[in-house]
């Protein structure tokens, strides 16, 4: 696997993906989005790989669009680089059985934010921020932004970040619902490995379809959600990590899960 402007790094368990635009605060070219594709296709196929980390190079984690990549662009088809660029990219995250931590190392602007909030387990430093640009230059929120915001906060700030675009703080972004943890710069890394540890080590099959279980209850009601419980319950009751999770509990022990 090739990749100029995404670095893709094993370390164990866990894959971190960086993106590594720095110059443009990690803005995406056509470059950077096939390369993040790749990324979360390799991590997704490695049956090594239980817990990915997402992170921008620099000081910034992701701001959006490369707008200077596009100027002298004619006709250019927003839909089209939603479909075959920033779209696949939101879907691999999403159907990823595994948890993906956003390490919000700085702003996260326009499709940026939605890469954020399209992970699972977001740390941000104090020092980062969200905003949501499009409607700066006339566009509407896109890469899944309107579908994770009203369900991360009310519909009320919602509306306020989706059309008037404020910068909105580590945190008050802490604040609202939209991240899990918000840590001093010099402490980022040392949170980051603490979430990533927990998940290296944690019973990954059943996160997985707790992640689907989440994913699915969005767009259904009760009685669809618990017959879906039944049947994820039946998988995981049969994995060899609820097997060994009761033995280390009757044995009064910490559960060695190997993610089966």
């Amino acid at each position: 696997m090739e990749l100029t402007s995404v670095i893709y790094e094993k370390r164990g368990s866990v894959a971190h993906i960086t993106l590594n635009r720095p110059d443009v605060f990690n803005a995406f070219d056509e470059t950077q989005s096939y390369d993040l594709q790749a990324a979360l296709k390799e991590a997704a196929k490695d049956a090594e790989v239980r817990v990915l980390v997402l992170t921008g190079a620099g000081k910034a984690f992701c701001s959006g669009q490369d707008l200077k990549a596009i100027a002298g662009s004619k006709n250019r088809s927003l839909s089209d680089s939603l479909y075959k660029r920033y779209n696949p990219i939101i879907k691999a995250m999403r159907e990823m059985p595994k948890p993906i931590i956003g390490r919000i190392n700085g702003v996260a602007a326009g499709a940026g934010a939605s890469l954020a909030l399209a992970c699972d387990f977001i740390v941000a430093a104090e020092n980062a921020s969200f905003i949501e640009v499009f409607v700066n230059v006339g566009l509407v929120p896109d890469s899944g932004s309107s579908y994770f915001l009203p369900k991360a906060i009310s519909p009320a700030r919602a509306f306020e970040m989706a059309t008037m675009a404020p910068k909105i703080s580590a945190a008050q972004a802490l604040e609202w619902g939209l991240v899990n943890r918000v840590v001093s710069a010099e402490l980022l890394d040392e949170e980051v490995t603490k979430v990533a540890d927990y998940y290296a080590q944690a019973p990954t099959l059943a996160i997985g379809m707790i992640k689907k279980m989440l994913n699915k209850a969005g767009h259904s009601d009760l009685q669809t959600m618990l017959q879906y419980e039944a049947y994820c319950q039946e998988i995981a009751g049969r994995s060899e990590d609820y097997k060994e999770g009761v033995s280390a509990f009757n044995e009064k022990r910490k559960p060695v899960f190997k993610g089966k």
